[in-house]
């Protein structure tokens, strides 16, 4: 906790410092940003990496919002954001230090949002040490006239989108709020995109269980990595349920009353997602269990096969022990048909036994 308190400290301490970001070299920012632009009316009016001069054209003229992306970026690239937008020390540290929570916080000149990106890893066959999902994080701040967009992980680029939202500049023209929906609309429905994936997945182990491909333990193994893996898809999934319900109902600053609709529909969408997920976990439950299943009974049979055997085989052993006693007076020892007699009594009972074990499917 008091390295947390450090760490929430030093930031407010670098924003008193005069950050010159007009000149690129003495920028702070360094390679953190992906990009920075400014939209007017719902149109791209200019970009580039300048985020003072971005910021001072959109309030100088009183329309419009600056969209600056930045890409894992250290504390000190960071420290330029935070001194020309005056950003909250706490969501500053959750931004740069990631691994984080869904969340939605607000703040006096901002929204603080967190999202969990998901990507499915592809491979050829899983196995039971198989990487099925991979997650990152999309952090956002959204104010008046600027979003900034943090992104932690290897995948999960909003270029792509930024273009899809250029291409649609009536949706632009609702302001920051309306980058927001986007990038929460991106990320459900990349769940989605993972989710049918994953159901591929599941069926592919549900049919060699049944089957009977799978290997005992290797099958088990299998199960229990996938269940693994959709519990890491449920940590990103389903807290992000609160944060969409209250972008969706509540009236927050910065967050256009048009915008509001939208976000229900998102909201529906990762609703589905928890269903499918809760949905995927009851039957890999099933699924295990009915693996476990087979096992026993795989157990049983050997041990029945086992326990038959053992029973022809007590009969010779039995009568060659008994006959195998060294006393003189013995029934048939001395008999010149004692030894045929005792040896067709052994396979005419081990074969009755056999033959009966066989019939009642012992063996």
């Amino acid at each position: 906790m008091i390295s947390n308190l450090r760490k929430a400290v030093r930031l407010p301490r670098q924003r008193d410092r005069a950050v010159d970001l007009s000149h690129p070299a003495r920028s702070p920012l360094g390679t953190a940003v992906v990009r920075c632009a400014v939209y007017e009316d719902g149109v791209l009016r200019g970009g580039g990496h300048d985020a003072r001069e971005a910021v001072g054209r959109v309030r100088e003229s009183g329309r419009g919002f600056v969209w600056i992306g930045l890409h894992e970026p250290t504390e000190q690239e960071f420290a330029g954001i935070v001194e020309l937008f005056g950003l909250h020390p706490l969501a500053v540290e959750d931004a740069v230090y990631a691994h984080q929570r869904p969340k939605l916080e607000r703040y006096d000149d901002s929204l603080f949002t967190v999202f969990k990106t998901v990507r499915y890893v592809e491979h050829d066959r899983l196995t039971e040490t198989s990487e099925v999902v991979d997650t990152g994080e999309i952090m956002v701040f959204t104010g008046a006239d600027f979003v900034i967009t943090v992104r932690h992980g290897g995948h999960g680029s909003l270029g792509p989108l930024r273009e899809h939202l250029e291409s649609v500049p009536e949706q632009l023209a609702l302001g920051p709020s309306a980058v927001l929906h986007a990038i929460a609309d991106l990320v459900v429905d990349d769940y989605l995109d993972v989710i049918a994936a994953v159901q591929d997945d599941i069926d592919d182990v549900e049919s060699e269980v049944f089957a009977g491909g799978a290997g005992r333990d290797t099958g088990a193994n299998r199960i229990y990595q996938l269940k693994r893996e959709l519990l890491e898809l449920r940590r990103a999934v389903s807290p992000l349920g609160r944060p969409l319900r209250t972008l969706s109902t509540q009236s927050l600053a910065f967050v256009d009353p048009a915008i509001k609709t939208y976000f229900r529909d998102v909201a529906d969408h990762l609703e589905r997602v928890t269903e499918r997920i809760t949905a995927f976990d009851e039957l890999l439950n099933s699924i295990l269990q009915a693996h476990l299943a087979q096992v026993t009974v795989a157990q049983n049979e050997q041990m029945r096969r086992i326990s038959a055997w053992v029973a022809i085989l007590a009969v010779p052993t039995m009568v060659c022990g008994v006959y195998g006693m060294n006393f003189q007076y013995m029934p048939e020892k001395h008999w010149v048909f004692g030894y045929p007699l005792v040896m067709i009594l052994i396979v005419v009972v081990c074969g009755a036994m056999h033959r009966g074990f066989r019939r009642n499917g012992w063996l």
